[in-house]
């Protein structure tokens, strides 16, 4: 499988870290069998949606949507901010087409400065990929500013739950590629 990890901010460290922490597992445990690469949107520029098809955006925008739109499974690493995603997030599921998650299963991995903003995952981020066809993983990880430690993430119950995720998330594609494959064959052409 062809597996991405989006840092879905241009700006701070913790959402970065969180998305390092994701890849580290995912190379750990994943890398014999599957394509695993990171987004983290603080490197790269992207361009401000305008509406054109994926396809004709150049340079990083390019890179982007096609890395995402050629994904099997993707990791969105967002920060929450004035109890939001960021605009950067916003603006990158603005450059992909409706369908763009389709047949792909997507996780969620949040960093928060408080507890106060811990449904914003389901009520803004899973809306978003719901409507782009994602089958999303249900459980997410919510990441507290107290849980970072000098570019660190010091709190062992963040690094279980992180497993945990990579592995529900991984356990979930595989199942829904193979239900999917078996259901083309059953048209028998």
């Amino acid at each position: 499988m062809n597996i991405v990890v989006v840092s879905g901010s241009n700006v701070g460290e913790k959402t970065s870290i969180a998305a390092n922490k994701v890849m580290n597992v995912l190379k750990e445990k994943y890398s014999e069998e599957n394509t695993i690469s990171i987004l983290d949107l603080k490197k790269l520029s992207l361009e401000f949606s305008d509406g054109r098809n994926y396809l004709d955006y150049t340079a990083d925008t390019k890179y982007v949507t096609q890395s995402l739109m050629n994904a099997d499974v993707i990791f969105f690493g967002t920060p929450i901010f004035q109890a939001s995603i960021p605009a950067s997030l916003k603006n990158l599921f603005d450059l992909l087409p409706q369908n763009a998650f389709e047949y792909k299963t997507c996780s969620i991995i949040t960093t928060a400065g408080s507890n106060k903003h811990y449904l914003i995952p389901e009520q803004q981020l899973k809306p978003i990929l719901g409507y782009m066809k994602a089958n999303i993983v249900p459980n997410y990880v919510y990441i507290l500013d107290t849980d970072y430690d000098k570019g660190t993430i010091i709190n062992d119950d963040i690094h279980f739950r992180i497993d945990k995720l990579v592995e529900d998330t991984i356990i979930l594609a595989k199942a829904y590629k193979d239900i999917w494959s078996q259901q083309e064959d059953s048209y028998g052409f």
